[in-house]
């Protein structure tokens, strides 16, 4: 008896314990035992705002588990824009969930610098994880467009992609001058940051005329309002 009532002692341990100087934690107990932490707790915007401001726009909404920009909604003189990431990162892992309408386009910013004085939008200084119906949006017949890509930067492996309307697991993974995205189990880009083979990337890029896209490596993460119905949920995310 005596060390089946340590074990449960530690086990209890383990599930009360502060996860480091973050508070809006709802991860369940392995997820905290290895670090990570909740951006999104299933039920309110909390934790988000829109770019520039102090509050998420009303076209943000939740339901089901899930934030979810309401496109019709927007239409109807409702606020949308960027959202991002109250808390800056810098080296991280991200995970999360998303799923996209019939022909929407969306995405996942990170590195986002949020000083709209000096940038108009997110994209000004954060690269992208590309969220897209790959079959019926546009950009899935542009090479480095395409879904799980870092946008107009590499073309990911194909393949990896859920047919539209169901569910895509993402990962980005910023590590101390290593760049990785994962979709659905599969590595779609794996690149390098910081060093000439990422600035020739971008002087190649439609964001070379953006004096500081790619240059911070720590800011907040953004999800893109790009007009189409799109969803988000299970985000999560451990300081490497």
């Amino acid at each position: 008896m005596q060390s089946f009532s340590a074990i449960t002692v530690l086990a209890v341990s383990l599930l009360v314990a502060t996860p480091g100087k973050h508070t809006m934690v709802h991860t369940t107990s392995p997820q905290k035992e290895k670090g990570w932490i909740s951006l999104f707790d299933g039920k309110t915007t909390k934790g988000w705002h829109s770019f520039g401001k102090k509050s998420t726009g009303e076209a943000w909404k939740v339901a089901d588990g899930a934030i979810y920009l309401d496109a019709a909604g927007k239409a109807q003189a409702k606020e949308g824009g960027d959202i991002v990431s109250d808390q800056e990162f810098e080296n991280f892992h991200l995970k999360l969930d998303w799923k996209i309408s019939k022909n929407g386009n969306s995405g996942v910013i990170f590195w986002v610098q949020d000083d709209p004085a000096k940038y108009e939008y997110v994209w000004y200084t954060g690269p992208e994880m590309q969220v897209l119906d790959n079959d019926g949006h546009p950009d899935g017949k542009i090479n480095k467009h395409r879904a799980a890509n870092l946008y107009d930067l590499i073309a990911g492996k194909e393949g990896a992609v859920k047919p539209v309307g169901e569910w895509n697991t993402a990962e980005i993974i910023s590590n101390k001058g290593k760049l990785e995205f994962i979709l659905n189990g599969v590595t779609t880009v794996s690149t390098t940051y910081g060093d000439d083979n990422w600035k020739q990337l971008i002087a190649n890029s439609k964001f070379k005329t953006k004096a500081d896209f790619g240059k911070y490596f720590k800011g907040h993460i953004a999800l893109q309002d790009h007009g189409n119905d799109v969803w988000f949920r299970n985000i999560v995310i451990k300081e490497l």
